[in-house]
Order: structure tokens, then C-alpha cells, then sequence
């Protein structure tokens, strides 16, 4: 199955001497130009071979597993069958495990579904029995004695709210403000209550054991509060042996007021928009979205923003211009990734909405303004790396370098210098599918798989032989190469190195 991936334009600022030539090739490898990250949510209407094939080759460089769905043996089959999929068609895919955490849910309801209507008065109660219109239990009761008289209480989305009048040893005593049907297991917010509870419960450290044994590259923690939340997941990681990265999941009025200690303790940050503008006003969202997304650059954190953005296509072939507008917006907020939930998960056209999705990506990274904001050296990103990352921006602008190369084993340098947001594609060379994996979720980090180089120019002949062969430069055009400190033992400090594709060295 031959493809054809087109290059996203990343300059309309770069000098007019500079060459930029589109991508074609005809084998569907992942090494293409690209700047936004696509994550995708895989389910029931995505997991098939039949549609998960074709799903990654239109460009996923990210698949969601939502523990909160299906069990770990059908887990397990969908990451072999991504694994296949991705190294037969040599395509660097990351495997992102989402927990649970400490979601309140309510008890079973008679019929499944219940109504109370606006005035009412429902009791939330601390024993396990079949709720009504009435009562209804909930499935962690030792949360209702930190949830105090005037305490907001949202049902399914904030869509069924209520305000605690009483609170007893007994439970609560709420006024419905807004009514409607009350079904079985529906998500309960607490916006107003301090809860002291666990971030991580027994079904998360059991999901984690089991993403450690299915080499998974990301861990997405739900519900944080504070930086102690991400530690204490750490903590477990680290006891385990490996280095899967973590994903922050912001969703909690308390984790943005902590933002910065978890953008710090984080390997990587999601704006889940969806708990978060129940758990807030929901006009603030957009603000404390682009106030995230700043910060995540700063700190040189890559940020993904997620919950509804094409939510149309669960049903639909196509999205609303207000849903395309607002994943542009996502993207010049300063996006390293944008997601997809139910859309792929259960909707009716999982590889049309990543096809829209790519497409709406592409357009949205021409945009100048959106790529000439360049972040300086700060108190944040600090050190020869960080040093390199900064400088590789500069040097390659003033020489009209069409692309930037780099020789990566951990993926810190790529991580750095995408943040920059530079004109030219960064192309990371690693020996490394753990890293390559990795760094699929950074903005405008493409990879390639190569042996370690013995010195500086093998490393150069390695880069040359890429850009040739994927068609992204010419004999003659000027190259940036980039080495972080310590990357080959022939060298211990960083360096940057200018050279012309096809140049003959000793």
C-alpha cells in the first residue's frame, strides 16, 4: 500500500535562498514532516485489524487505552496489533495508557434510570442499595464527609446539578437546581469539595503493573490535584524499573491552580476539557487552555488538548466549522498534540476524523504568528541541552538550513529544541524504538532508526542519507546538525555542527 504524505509547510518567513522541498515517498514510513501530533482513542469502533490498519496509516502518531473500557487481555490485543501494524510499515507509534483514577461514580438506580426533578431533594447515602428517586448510594462513600453544606454536586457532566443542604453522619440531603434522568454509574463532580482521597486506586497500580509488562511508553494519571499526585506515581514507576513517561491529566480546578509544580514533576501535560469545564465555569476554559498551553512551552512540556474536538463525527462524516475552528485555535495556542476521544473510540468514521484532523493540523501550522513565537532561554529550561536547543533555532536561520538533524538516545534535545518551534523539520536519529516511539508525540520531531555512529561524521553521513533518501534535501543544501552533551562517548559537551548534504568529509 503506497502513500503519499505531504509536507506541512513550516516557513513562510525563511530567507528566499532557502530550499524547501516537499516530501514524497513511496513507502508509508513515518519519517514526514510533521508538526501537531495526532493522539487517537482506540475502542470498539477502532480496534478491529480490519480498521485499525488503515486508522494508523492515515497519520495516528499516538493511540489512547482507556482503562476505564474493556479488560486487560482485550487491552493486550490491541497493543500486539498496533506493535504489528506499526513495524511492518516502519511507523514510530506510541502506546498511551490513560487510568482511571479515583472517579466518583454513582450507585445502580432502579430501571437504570431514574428522574428527579428540579426542586427536589435526593440523598446521597454511605450504604450499598439500589437507588431511587429518593436515594442513591455511591461507588466511594468515604468521600461524602468531605463534601460540606452548599457543596455543588453535577450528575453526568454537570448536565443534573445539585446543592447540599444537610450533611449527616447518614450522608447528604441535596437540592436538585437542575433535573433530569438519573442513570446507573453516571460521573459525579465535586467542584467545591477538598477531597482526601488517594490519586491512584487499586485498579490504577494493578493497570500499571500491566502497562509495565506490555512496554507501554505512556502513562496518563487522571484527576491530579497537586504535584504530590504525579510524584506518588512516579514513585511506583520508578520502583518498576522503567521509564514510561507521564501524562498529567488536567481536569481539577486544584491541579490549575498547581499548574506549574505539575508541569515541572510531569513528562508531559493533557487539557482534558471535558471534567474541566464541568468542574469550572465552563467560560474559563479557553483562557486557562491557552494559559496551559504557554506555560507547557516555556517549561519545554509537551501539551496535548483533548475532549470534543470533532465530537460531530461520532455520528457525522464531517465536522462543524465550530469544532475545525477550535482545534486550529488548540494548535495556535501552541498544541504540541490534539486528541481524539470518542470520535475514533465508538464513532461511525475513526479514519475520516484523523484524516480531518491531520488536514486541519497541516493548515493550522502554516500560520506565522503561530510559528515566529519564539521562546528564549528562561529559569525553566536551563543547561548545555537546553543551550544547544536554543541555539540550533538561531544558527539554523542564519545559514538557510533546510532542515535540522540530531543525534538523540534519551530524547531530551528533541524535546528542547521542539519547543522552539523552528522553520525547518527536525529530524531525530536515534538507535533507540523506545525513544523513536517516544518522540512521536513531539511537535515537528520526526525519527529515523539507525545504528550508533563511532564518531561525528558517521553521524553526518547517517543524517545525509535520510534527507536523500526521503527526498527532503539536495546535494548542496545546508544542514544543521545537532548533539546534546554526553551523546557519544567520543564527546561530553554539546555541540552544533553546519554542513552542505552530500559534502564530502575525511
Amino acid at each position: 500500500m503506497d502513500r503519499e504524505v505531504p509536507m506541512r509547510a513550516h516557513s513562510s518567513r525563511a530567507s528566499a535562498g532557502a530550499t524547501q522541498t516537499p516530501l514524497k515517498h513511496s513507502t508509508p514510513t513515518n519519517v514526514s514532516w510533521l508538526g501537531t501530533k495526532v493522539v487517537a482513542t482506540l475502542g470498539p469502533g477502532s480496534s478491529s485489524p480490519e480498521v485499525l490498519e488503515p486508522l494508523l496509516l492515515s497519520g495516528v502518531h499516538v493511540v489512547r487505552i482507556n482503562f476505564s473500557h474493556g479488560t486487560l487481555d482485550e487491552h493486550k490485543k490491541v497493543v500486539e496489533r498496533v506493535r504489528e501494524v506499526a513495524t511492518r510499515h516502519q511507523l514510530a507509534v506510541a502506546v498511551m495508557g490513560d487510568l482511571c483514577g479515583p472517579k466518583i461514580r454513582l450507585g445502580p438506580v432502579e430501571d437504570d434510570a431514574v428522574t428527579i426533578e428540579t426542586g427536589g431533594t435526593l440523598r446521597i447515602i454511605a450504604d450499598d442499595v439500589m437507588g431511587n428517586a429518593d436515594r442513591v448510594s455511591t461507588n466511594q462513600p468515604e468521600v461524602l464527609g468531605d463534601i460540606k453544606v452548599g457543596h455543588r454536586v453535577l450528575v453526568d457532566d454537570g448536565m443534573i446539578r445539585f446543592v447540599v443542604t444537610e450533611s449527616n453522619e447518614d450522608g447528604l440531603i441535596c437540592k436538585c437546581e437542575v433535573g433530569g434522568i438519573v442513570r446507573s454509574r453516571k460521573g459525579v463532580n465535586l467542584p467545591d469539595s477538598d477531597l482526601q482521597i488517594d490519586a491512584l486506586t487499586e485498579k490504577d497500580i494493578a493497570d500499571l503493573r500491566w502497562a509495565v509488562h506490555n512496554d507501554l511508553d505512556y502513562l496518563a494519571i487522571s484527576f491530579v490535584r497537586t504535584a504530590d499526585d504525579v510524584r506518588q506515581l512516579r514513585n511506583l514507576i520508578q520502583a518498576e524499573c522503567v521509564d514510561i513517561h507521564i501524562v498529567s491529566k488536567i481536569e481539577t480546578p486544584q491541579a490549575v491552580r498547581d499548574i506549574d509544580n505539575i508541569i515541572e514533576a510531569s513528562d508531559a501535560i493533557l487539557v482534558a476539557r471535558g471534567d474541566l469545564g464541568v468542574e469550572m465555569d465552563i467560560v474559563h476554559v479557553p483562557r486557562v487552555q491557552k494559559e496551559i498551553c504557554a506555560r507547557c512551552r516555556r517549561y519545554g512540556t509537551p501539551v496535548i488538548i483533548a475532549t470534543q474536538m470533532l465530537q460531530t463525527m461520532v455520528t457525522e462524516a464531517i465536522p462543524t466549522r465550530a469544532e475545525v475552528s477550535d482545534v486550529a485555535n488548540a494548535i495556535v495556542d501552541g498544541a504540541d498534540a490534539v486528541m481524539l476521544s470518542a470520535e475514533t473510540a465508538v464513532g461511525e468514521h475513526p479514519i475520516a476524523a484523523v484524516r480531518i484532523m491531520n488536514r486541519i493540523a497541516s493548515e493550522a501550522d502554516r500560520y506565522d504568528e503561530h510559528l515566529s513565537r519564539a521562546v528564549p532561554a528562561n529559569e525553566f529550561c536551563r543547561g548545555v541541552t537546553a543551550a544547544v536547543a536554543h541555539s540550533i533555532q538561531s544558527v539554523a536561520d542564519h545559514v538557510d538550513a533546510v532542515a535540522v538533524a540530531i543525534w538523540t538516545e534519551k530524547g531530551v534535545l528533541a524535546r528542547l529544541l521542539s519547543r522552539h518551534r523552528i522553520d525547518q523539520p527536525i529530524l531525530a536519529l536515534t538507535p533507540s524504538d523506545t525513544i523513536r516511539r517516544r518522540l512521536a508525540l513531539y511537535y515537528g520531531v520526526t525519527s529515523a532508526a539507525v545504528t550508533k555512529p563511532r564518531e561525528t561524521h558517521d553521524c553526518l553521513q547517517k543524517a545525509d542519507e535520510v534527507l536523500a533518501r526521503e527526498s527532503w534535501a539536495k546535494d548542496g543544501d545546508p544542514i544543521v546538525m545537532g548533539f546534546g552533551p554526553a551523546s557519544m562517548e567520543w564527546g561530553d559537551t554539546g555541540s552544533i555542527t553546519i554542513h552542505r548534504l552530500g559534502a564530502r568529509r575525511p
